[in-house]
């Protein structure tokens, strides 16, 4: 970039808001949204559902209204005079080269790259110092690019590979078998498969889970028996033999196994909700099963063996983790050893090249220890900067591996790690065009309503002058002992290039601190998260950041209720809400796919009265209030979603259309054939990304965009 450009684009930044002419108003007018309210007694209280017939997924009237409002939500994005320079700029930026860190398996070293703006990633692989080849091109599995690599498994000696794909984005997975030499299929592929991995035994056959498969929609109807199973190869599907969940006593919502490294063991969790799980071994020379924990009181995993004695991670009595070794004869709690104790930051554990690596969140920043097998520390490891560390790990036998690293400025990069020296050198650099060395990322501590002091990160242009007029984007999470560690994301860059700020705050219901610090935000103490990302706009206002008028609240699935009832319980706070993919109706989530494992955090509305009444009090879904001025939303979502089901957000949206007050758009974005969000197509990604910040900064007042320096420099 030309000095000129430079100075230009600081200007810019410094002016941008006070430059903004008045956008002129796009006007909306919504499609009929029918009401057939429907009612549920909930323990003496009698619940209206106006919208509930939104939730048949099969319905030619659902069908109907979906194209409607994505008719009506375009038909506003494309008014927006600078939608396609956004998107240019999208483009652009997003359109270099990203590698994966390598990995072996056999005889060959395999990596995924994708050149730039490929839909999926494409997995490379060479033998040696020859050129790499292309081993399996997910690009090609459909034409638009909807059909994407759910997971990639090898056997043992590599000569094996399994992989999943996802069609539409669903959890339902079909696996392939192939011989990795020649890619010739092996048997008949396996389908109807969910939440799962795959794990081999030998090179005979692999575990893997699923449900039965569900009477009625496979995108909504409830999944509650999950079972494991064992595949051999050359036979039919049908033939596969459950090792665990058929039973009445074993019947649990997830359910997983995995052959440790040297064969010897299959080790099975066993879980009702999303948070703690039982843990049994099987002696694969046996059939041996024992019992390591018996109850779903913590969170307990087997990470490594030598011989009999089991190396295990548990929160049980170490509410930041820790890690124990026991023999697998006798493997119950009270035999544990301590190997590396509890600490006070939150632990996670890796092993590869003869040692363990501890990867320590210190305030949600990574901090890397590597120890031996007697437990003997050797070394602090030394990172590249601030931020997070990532991949340190891999086989026993490994002299050298891979691991990332990467901040909210700092695209992710790759480095080669040394086991018995410790020094690393950087494998692989991105080239971007984007300088991360002109923003800043400073953490706070701000104070929660209660008191509890929160940490968030703020990042933004070094240049940035405190005006309360800079575009903010707010982004938390809160929920499901979920980490929001330092990442670089394409899109936050494009919008700090804009003058934003990116800021996320490490709130309650996380795992940043442990076990308590989720703990705080589960439940009947849910409204702690709510309170804490309240207080974080609150403080981003108050320290002359930005203000209520050029404050958005983002948010996706759990983080998609953060967003929803925080909007609905302070209306106030910020000009746009952007709640995507959002569990949103809290009454009926749990009735929904595999929604019931998430009452750890949320409980549900058949628990009892006080839980009912607590959900109540802050489902997105429920709380809309006729005559209230809501912030200009863009809610997000996808037709195949049977992770939250859509209707969540289809209800969320009628809702708001029909009771909003005031000018503010209400507008509901549904991708077609797209689900959660894992193995979207880049260019779904990009369209995404692009509307919803053309939307956020039309609507903060933008009727161009902030800073065109960016733009004059790609053009040129």
């Amino acid at each position: 970039m030309k000095k000129s450009i430079v100075l230009l684009l600081a200007v810019l930044i410094f002016t941008a808001c006070d430059s903004t002419s008045k956008k002129e108003a796009i006007m909306v007018h919504y499609p009929t949204s029918n009401k057939v309210d429907t009612i549920t007694n909930y323990f003496g209280t009698k619940v209206v559902d106006s919208y509930r017939w939104l939730e048949d997924d099969r319905s030619a009237a659902t069908e109907a209204w979906v194209k409607e409002q994505n008719k009506t939500t375009f038909g506003y994005l494309d008014k927006i005079p600078f939608r396609n320079n956004l998107k240019q700029r999208l483009e652009k930026l997003w359109n270099y080269e990203k590698l994966g860190a390598p990995f072996k398996e056999g005889a060959y070293t395999y990596f995924y790259k994708n050149d730039g703006l490929q839909n999926q990633a494409v997995i490379y692989r060479k033998k040696g110092n020859s050129e790499a080849a292309v081993f399996l091109d997910p690009n090609k599995f459909s034409e638009d690019g909807t059909t994407s690599l759910a997971g990639l498994h090898f056997s043992k000696d590599g000569s094996l590979a399994a992989y999943s794909i996802s069609e539409g984005g669903s959890d339902w997975r079909k696996i392939i078998v192939i011989k990795a030499e020649t890619k010739a299929i092996v048997g008949d592929t396996l389908v109807d498969v969910k939440f799962s991995g795959v794990s081999w035994k030998g090179n005979e056959g692999f575990f893997y889970s699923s449900y039965d498969k569900p009477t009625g929609s496979e995108l909504s109807a409830k999944t509650d028996q999950h079972k494991l199973y064992y595949h051999k190869l050359g036979t039919l599907q049908t033939e596969d033999i459950v090792i665990f969940g058929a039973l009445p006593e074993e019947k649990h919502r997830y359910v997983g196994g995995s052959v440790t490294e040297d064969g010897q063991y299959l080790v099975i969790s066993a879980s009702v909700s999303t948070s703690g799980n039982k843990l049994f071994i099987i002696d694969l020379e046996t059939n041996k099963k024992t019992t390591i924990v018996d109850h779903t009181n913590s969170d307990t995993y087997v990470m490594e063996n030598v011989g009999t004695t089991l190396y295990i991670v548990t929160n049980m009595d170490a509410p930041n983790k820790k890690i124990i070794t026991v023999d697998a004869s006798n493997p119950t709690p009270e035999h544990w050893v301590d190997f590396i104790p509890e600490t006070e930051n939150v632990l996670s554990p890796s092993t590869g090249g003869g040692y363990f690596f501890t990867n320590y969140m210190v305030d949600a920043i990574s901090k890397v220890l590597q120890y031996d097998y007697d437990g003997k520390l050797v070394r602090t490891i030394k990172l590249p900067g601030v931020g997070s560390a990532g991949g340190f790990g891999g086989k026993k036998e490994d002299k050298e591996f891979y691991f990332s690293f990467t901040n909210y400025s700092t695209p992710g990069s790759s480095y080669s790690y040394h086991v018995e020296t410790g020094k690393y050198n950087q494998y692989w650099k991105p080239e971007i065009d984007f300088n991360p060395n002109d923003y800043i990322s400073n953490q706070v501590f701000y104070t929660s309503k209660d008191g509890t002091k929160i940490p968030m990160i703020i990042t933004h242009h070094k240049n940035l002058i405190r005006n309360r007029k800079n575009p903010t984007i707010l982004y938390g999470y809160g929920g499901f002992n979920v980490s929001l560690t330092p990442s670089f994301s394409i899109a936050n860059a494009v919008w700090m290039e804009q003058g934003g700020i990116f800021a996320v705050p490490n709130l309650r219901g996380g795992g940043e601190y442990g076990k308590k610090w989720h703990d705080a935000g589960t439940k009947t103490q849910k409204q702690n998260v709510f309170d804490d990302f309240i207080a974080a706009g609150e403080y981003l206002i108050e320290n002359n950041y930005t203000s209520s008028d050029y404050l958005a609240l983002r948010g996706g699935s759990n983080s998609g209720l953060l967003v929803g009832a925080v909007m609905t319980q302070r209306p106030d706070l910020a000009k746009v809400a952007l709640p995507a993919v959002g569990v949103l109706d809290m009454l009926r989530y749990h009735t929904f796919t595999a929604g019931a494992g998430w009452a750890y955090d949320y409980g549900t509305a058949d628990d009892s009265k006080e839980m009912f009444e607590y959900l109540l009090g802050y489902s997105p879904v429920q709380n809309v209030k006729k005559g209230v001025s809501y912030p200009a939303t863009l809610i997000t979502t996808g037709d195949h979603d049977d992770r939250v089901v859509p209707a969540h957000s289809f209800k969320f949206a009628a809702e708001l259309q029909e009771k909003q007050e005031g000018a503010n758009p209400t507008l509901i974005r549904i991708d077609i054939n797209a689900g959660h969000g894992a193995g979207k197509s880049t260019e779904a990604i990009i369209n995404e990304q692009v509307d919803v910040q053309a939307f956020t900064l039309f609507n903060m007042g933008f009727s161009e965009l902030p800073n065109k320096a960016v733009l004059k420099n790609f053009k040129e």
